[in-house]
């Protein structure tokens, strides 16, 4: 299938953006997808107490609880055990971390406070410099991190150093897991990884077990939607009426994407209404694949539709990578193609 020039249709190849270490602080806010999360909103499934209770506890962390009821004129109130300054939220994907993580942001009165994955706030390192950096966040009332990092050992340093001065000066912590160890229990070894990471504030954090099944999948049979030529034309037509639609051969954004650092993919998809990938072929290799996760993130951060033609978007991944030590972060992707290829159905 040939390209066509199309209006309202753009090419990810041909975005290069650069962003300024102003313009990444002042992007530390929840992705508009948790633009209203709010613990009231959070969907827990019964079927695993662990999740009510996470919500609970977190609304306590973030001054939403109400206050211990006295039991009479002469009686006390139960003492609560103080809260330490950090949470860790440990689990599966698609239980809902993001959402809880966006839900202490929006809910903690506080002047200041930031929200950003991991690769933002390395990023925000690499571009102010680590002493700028903490300068700029020292104060802050609350830092969130979504998608904690152990694939590589400088940057979970450099981000533990900047957690230790944050939390000596007042900062209460909130963070989710995203890591590359491949444990039985989703993530149970990974909490352990990330505590003696960081050392002595170890006992700065609780990690919080969220136990579950994929939000995403409850309401998703099958695979990931893989259109034909012809549906994949009609879907990129339909969104370039009246919006935008990128339109790409997926090996051609494979390669795009090593030319970009990732703390730029956001500025890839900006003013998007939908991603077309033409041709999609299963990845073979590591970094190639880790980039791609790490585009996937963003688009489903922004709620964009994808469209695609060839391989199914599940089936990106090859059998040596879900067999290897990031089977975690694989397997999270795959769950958010899955849903973005069908958004694009439903919207039809």
């Amino acid at each position: 299938m040939t390209q066509q020039t199309r209006t309202g249709v753009v090419h990810l190849t041909e975005r290069t953006p650069s962003v300024t270490g102003a313009e990444m602080l002042a992007s530390l806010v929840p992705p508009p997808q948790f633009d209203s999360a709010t613990f009231e909103s959070y969907r827990s499934d019964p079927a695993y107490p662990s999740q009510e209770a996470a919500k609970e506890l977190l609304q306590r962390f973030a001054g939403r609880s109400e206050p211990a009821k006295k039991g009479g004129f002469f009686r006390r109130a139960p003492k609560e055990t103080p809260m330490k300054p950090g949470f860790y939220l440990d689990g599966g994907f698609g239980v809902g971390k993001t959402h809880l993580l966006a839900a202490i942001y929006h809910a903690l009165p506080a002047r200041r406070k930031y929200f950003g994955s991991f690769i933002e706030y390395t990023a925000l390192v690499g571009a102010l410099g680590y002493k700028n950096t903490v300068d700029l966040l020292r104060g802050a009332d609350l830092l969130c991190i979504d998608e904690f990092e152990l694939d590589d050992p400088g940057d979970t340093m450099v981000m533990t150093r900047l957690l230790g001065e944050l939390v000596a000066s007042g900062t209460k912590l909130a963070a989710t897991s995203n890591t590359p160890p491949n444990a039985l229990g989703e993530g149970r070894f990974a909490a352990q990884d990330f505590l003696r990471e960081i050392h002595a504030m170890s006992e700065s954090f609780e990690t919080l077990r969220i136990d579950g099944v994929d939000f995403r999948q409850r309401a998703i049979d099958g695979n990931a939607v893989v259109l034909d030529d012809t549906a994949y034309v009609h879907a990129i037509d339909a969104a370039s009426e009246s919006g935008t639609a990128s339109d790409d051969e997926f090996s051609d954004v494979i390669r795009h994407l090593a030319q970009v650092h990732p703390s730029r993919y956001i500025r890839i998809i900006d003013g998007l209404d939908l991603v077309g990938l033409r041709d999609v072929r299963v990845l073979v290799d590591q970094s190639e694949a880790l980039r791609f996760v790490a585009f996937v993130d963003r688009v489903y951060d922004a709620q964009l539709p994808v469209a695609a033609t060839g391989v199914s978007l599940d089936a990106v991944f090859g059998d040596e990578m879900l067999a290897g030590g990031y089977r975690k972060k694989y397997l999270r992707a795959v769950s958010r193609l899955n849903a973005l290829t069908h958004s694009v159905t439903d919207a039809a």
